[in-house]
C-alpha cells in the first residue's frame, strides 16, 4: 500500500461555483469520505482557508519577504486534499475522478514517500 494525496486545485470561478452550492458541496463530499472509509483507504482530508487570509513567505532574494496571499499571477489555488492509502496510483486516480468538484477545478495525485524513501542527512 502507497499514500496518495488527492489535492484539489481550484480557479476563481470553480471556487465560485462551489462555494453557490456549499450545501451540495458538503453532502457530496460527506457521502465520497464515508466511501473512502468503507473501502478502507481513507486516512485523513481536510480544507484550507480562503488565500486572501494567508501569506506568502518567499524565499528569492537575500531576505524572506512576507506578502498577504493570494500571490502573483496565480491561475489556481489548492483549497484541501484527501489523503488515502491504496495499492496504486491507478487506484489513487480511479479516486481523485471521484472527488466532488465544480467544472474547471482540478485534482492533482501525488504519491507521499514512506519514511525509509527519506534520503539520510549526512549519509
Amino acid at each position: 500500500m502507497s499514500k496518495y494525496m488527492l489535492i484539489m486545485r481550484g480557479t476563481d470561478e470553480s471556487n465560485a461555483a462551489m462555494m453557490a452550492n456549499i450545501e451540495e458541496l458538503m453532502t457530496t463530499t460527506g457521502q465520497f469520505i464515508e466511501d473512502l472509509v468503507k473501502a478502507g483507504v481513507y486516512v485523513g482530508a481536510e480544507g484550507l482557508d480562503d488565500a486572501r487570509k494567508g501569506v506568502v513567505v518567499d524565499f528569492g532574494g537575500e531576505v524572506p519577504v512576507v506578502t498577504d496571499g493570494p500571490y502573483g499571477e496565480t491561475k489556481e489555488l489548492f483549497g484541501g486534499f484527501f489523503l488515502v492509502d491504496v495499492s496504486s496510483k491507478e487506484e489513487a486516480v480511479e479516486w481523485a475522478k471521484r472527488v466532488p468538484v465544480a467544472r474547471g477545478a482540478k485534482i492533482e495525485v501525488r504519491r507521499v514517500p514512506g519514511e525509509d524513501e527519506v534520503p539520510e542527512i549526512g549519509a
